[in-house]
């Protein structure tokens, strides 16, 4: 059961930003580094689209929308261009005076008005004969001003803006064309980054997989299975999450604000200026709400993993709730958590809650100041309707980075969070093992002054020696706690003892290839373990070389072929999740069956027969039989009416061997075998026991 101090310590949160995680992440995404250039050079090209799109509108107000001649006061034309009207008044294109002349003619007044300049022949002209009160003739056509354009009929009006209308659909054609590009690139970009952190998630679920098979049993005895899982599912999903959602489109963000800012200073420098008197609060706001949402976010997590601890302990003990009558003391205290949580999340929402509409009042500001400020310049001519109208799109453009900057933190934060569990993980040292190889076993083993224990000096096992012989059948037997499964454990090299030496065959253990000694073991656990797959999986357990006959083979050998064959699907039939489908009995056997596939020269049986009833133990020790002729066997007894067979028993006490001889010579001793003896067997003769 996971303990509140493991999910405490399961939250505990580093820096929201951590440079040296950063490094190790851009190490998974350094492969696909070609995918990450190509979706930044897409958000380059999807910024470009975006910032054109009110400047197309700008366009078309401004020089299709509105006439686009002007007439000026000056002594001398201002461009080449220029069409003279009278003594010091000329004809312009505005959109061909450079921004500082015009600037300068607006701010001195000598704009006088906006005009609409009809070529000599063509509809148009025909129109303009029609009114000459309201147009002038000069030699480059017909000119009539904008105000004087309100007195003519809707059919006329269009009549002489043909080429206006032309010009705006093929401005619209141009918006649309540019439409599909953003859509196209936008699909690219997703995609590629959503092929990238796939990509990144399937290697680093699989470096956290092949990691785990490399740790040593004792860091995974100490970790609940909950968290392991955690680390390559939710927390590999946050780190994608980051790739996905966060490292290309901050850049994306940059490049916009970037764009925004410089296209409003070539609107309008004082307006853009004006704007930026925003950018403090703006500032100022932020690092506030980094710091209260990081706080925020660690409480919050903090009492999340508190309300975990407690309802994983209580769902557990449901049994022991119920049956001491505690529900009511159980609720109160669920309660409190839950507030508990309940009031962290509500801090965390009032922060959002501050942020994200104070940026929107924020640019509301903005928006209205720009109306006014810019509406006075449109009004005074200082300013371009156009030009206003843009500004508007650019301003939601310049906020919009900064509303979702609160998303992109928190997104962020989780992947820091989530790295540094993983790489916390990834940094836990592998499994030791030795590379002598071991062609063949004999099955000897040897313990030469065993000393072992799982925390500091506290002690499991006290000095231990002994030595079986190949063939050998050795039974542990001792109360609970005096060393037995220890033993079995450093015997598969699970742990190292901190002192003495373990012998197979001669050699040291810790010089030996693990990998290859464990293919020459096999165990029957008192709880047999079956994997999802069907019954021949699990008797051949991946092992490619074993054929269908040598898995029956096995299976009869064990005794449980028939057992197999009434199967729906025999050998083919699927055994579910850790064998639900058969009974505890039927996964012994077939555990059994799976050692015997094996053709181990060393067996350890686990208290085989442990939890099946006395039926099914006839049959089970009848298996074993088979399984065990001339092979080394070590056996853990609990019920001592189990190792009648055997050569000899070695009996533990506190971790220390205290007894080894036959059965018979260990009653005739009258020591700590027989009082256990005596425990199981009160109303049977030492003699009757033996024989049973």
């Amino acid at each position: 059961m996971q303990s509140q101090q493991d999910y405490l310590e399961e939250e505990r949160l580093g820096k929201a930003l951590d440079v040296r995680l950063l490094r190790r992440l851009l190490g998974y995404a350094r492969p696909y580094w070609r995918l990450f250039l190509v979706a930044s050079l897409l958000a380059g090209g999807i910024t470009l689209v975006e910032l054109s799109l009110p400047y197309i509108t700008k366009t078309a107000i401004d020089s299709v929308l509105t006439p686009p001649w002007i007439a000026i006061r000056a002594e001398s034309p201002p461009i080449p261009e220029a069409i003279k009207l009278d003594e010091g008044r000329f004809l312009v294109r505005a959109q061909a005076l450079p921004r500082s002349v015009r600037e300068s003619l607006e701010e001195g007044g000598k704009v006088e008005g906006r005009y609409l300049l009809i070529p000599p022949e063509g509809p148009g002209a025909e129109v303009a004969a029609r009114h000459p009160d309201l147009f002038r003739r000069i030699p480059e056509g017909y000119l009539v001003a904008e105000p004087d354009l309100e007195k003519l009929s809707a059919g006329e009006r269009l009549t002489l803006r043909a080429p206006a209308v032309r010009t705006l659909l093929y401005l619209v054609l141009g918006l649309l064309a540019l439409l599909l590009v953003r859509f196209l690139f936008s699909y690219g970009q997703v995609y590629l980054l959503q092929y990238a952190g796939q990509r990144i998630m399937f290697d680093m679920r699989r470096a956290i997989f092949r990691h785990l098979l490399r740790l040593p049993m004792g860091f995974l005895d100490r970790q609940p299975v909950g968290r392991l899982v955690t680390r390559a599912t939710n927390d590999v999903a946050a780190i994608n999450e980051m790739y996905t959602q966060v490292v290309v489109y901050l850049l994306q963000d940059a490049l916009k604000m970037a764009g925004v800012l410089a296209i409003m200073f070539r609107l309008n420098t004082r307006l853009t200026l004006l704007i930026l008197a925003f950018g403090p609060p703006l500032l100022a706001l932020t690092f506030w709400f980094r710091r209260r949402a990081r706080d925020a976010y660690r409480e919050a997590r903090r009492k999340l993993a508190r309300l975990n601890a407690y309802l994983s302990e209580s769902i557990s003990g449901m049994p022991i709730i119920q049956l001491f009558r505690q529900e009511l003391r159980s609720n109160r205290a669920f309660q409190k958590i839950n507030q508990g949580y309940y009031q962290a999340q509500m801090r965390s929402v009032i922060v959002y809650g501050i942020f994200g509409p104070t940026i929107s009042v924020m640019q509301t500001l903005v928006l209205a100041l720009l109306i006014w400020y810019g509406g006075r310049g449109v009004l005074s001519g200082v300013f371009t309707l156009g030009a206003l109208v843009a500004f508007t799109g650019y301003v939601s453009m310049l906020f919009q980075p900064l509303s979702d900057l609160s998303d992109k933190y928190n997104i962020l934060q989780s992947a820091m969070a989530a790295s540094e569990r993983i790489f916390k993980l990834l940094d836990e040292k592998e499994e030791p093992t030795g590379s002598r190889p071991l062609p063949t076993l004999r099955g000897e083993i040897e313990f030469k002054d065993v000393w072992f224990a799982y925390h500091d000096e506290d002690w499991v096992l006290k000095g231990i020696s002994f030595h079986i012989a190949p063939g050998e059948r050795v039974a542990l037997v001792g109360p609970t706690g005096s060393g037995k499964s220890t033993i079995v454990n450093l015997l598969f090299g699970f742990y190292r003892p901190q002192r003495g030496k373990i012998l197979v065959d001669g050699h040291d253990i810790s010089e030996l290839d693990l990998a290859q000694l464990r293919r020459k073991l096999a165990v029957v656990p008192q709880d047999a373990f079956l994997f999802s797959g069907n019954v021949e999986e699990n008797i051949r357990l991946w092992e490619e070389k074993l054929s269908p006959d040598g898995v029956r083979r096995a299976a009869e050998a064990a005794g449980v072929h028939g057992m197999v064959k009434r199967l729906p699907e025999g050998y083919s039939t699927d055994v579910r999740e850790r064998g639900g489908r058969l009974s505890i009995g039927e996964r012994q056997l077939l555990s059994i069956a799976r050692a015997v596939a094996a053709d181990p020269k060393l067996i350890v049986l686990d208290e085989a027969t442990a939890n099946v009833d006395s039926h099914t133990e006839a049959q089970v020790q009848e298996a074993l039989e088979r399984l065990t002729a001339g092979r080394t066997v070590l056996a853990i007894a609990h019920r001592l009416s189990t190792i009648r067979n055997v050569d000899r028993v070695l009996v533990l006490s506190e971790g220390r061997l205290v007894e080894e001889g036959t059965v018979e010579e260990l009653l005739e001793k009258k020591g700590l075998f027989w009082a256990l003896w005596q425990l199981q067997f009160a109303s049977v003769s030492p003699a009757e026991g033996a024989d049973s």
